[in-house]
């Protein structure tokens, strides 16, 4: 559900790297923003060491510049692995504890394939506002209780499909899950982008981001779902 990208990236201009209490990574940019939109990372089968989510980077780096009233906080797992969820879940709560510490703003979490469902997971915390999901993973047998009071919007790839060997979730399978959310009384849309797949970028072994088909598609998308949540936030 999510690609095998570089452990170590090089520290980048404008981002800062802090480690949670539980030993997860974050890294964040525009840190005098007045909400955070928190990223949190896919996932796979396999119980592997935490990576930075190519596609999470791509949408900070170019959100970043575009939005500077919000802080954008990307969350590496210690073990990053639907087999792991729980351990997924308590980084991505660390790192929204962390962030209400320093100073209480409202947060909305920004979750990407299996990060969709530690979003949903997470989302009880009193900082977060709603979760937007990107492609999200949500299973029968998760909990929509988190979710109770808050918003929940979703961005899908029209072309986004799993097979052998290549990650994805299909948008039936959101589209379930998010029709589950809303009939419990939550509110939120549902956006299917035409000719997009998994995710809006990719990392080339030499630790390079690669676009995917409608990369600036998916960056105008979460642009203007964060526009929203400014507005109805107040």
């Amino acid at each position: 559900m999510e690609d095998v990208s570089s452990r170590e990236l090089p520290p980048e201009s404008g981002s800062r790297f802090v480690t949670l209490s539980t030993g997860a990574e974050l890294r964040r940019r525009n840190e005098a923003g007045t909400r955070v939109a928190l990223l949190v990372n896919g996932g796979m089968a396999k119980p592997v060491p935490g990576t930075w989510s190519s596609t999470s980077e791509w949408l900070a780096t170019h959100l970043a510049p575009r939005h500077p009233e919000w802080e954008f906080a990307e969350v590496r797992y210690r073990i990053k692995s639907w087999k792991a969820l729980d351990e997924c879940v308590a980084d991505a709560d660390a790192a929204l504890t962390q962030l209400r510490a320093e100073r209480d703003r409202p947060a909305v979490l920004v979750g990407f394939s299996m990060g969709g469902a530690v979003s949903i997971a997470s989302a009880a915390h009193p900082s977060v506002q709603g979760v937007l999901g990107l492609a999200p993973w949500i299973p029968d047998r998760l909990s929509i209780e988190p979710l109770r009071g808050k918003r929940f919007d979703v961005i899908h790839g029209a072309w986004d499909r799993w097979l052998p060997g290549i990650p994805g979730v299909s948008p039936s399978f959101s589209r379930r899950g998010f029709e589950r959310i809303k009939a419990a009384g939550v509110a939120g849309t549902y956006t299917l982008l035409p000719r997009a797949v998994h995710g809006a970028a990719v990392r080339r072994p030499s630790g390079r981001l690669q676009p995917l088909p409608r990369a600036k598609a998916w960056v105008d998308e979460v642009s203007a779902a964060l526009d929203r949540a400014a507005i109805a936030e107040g």
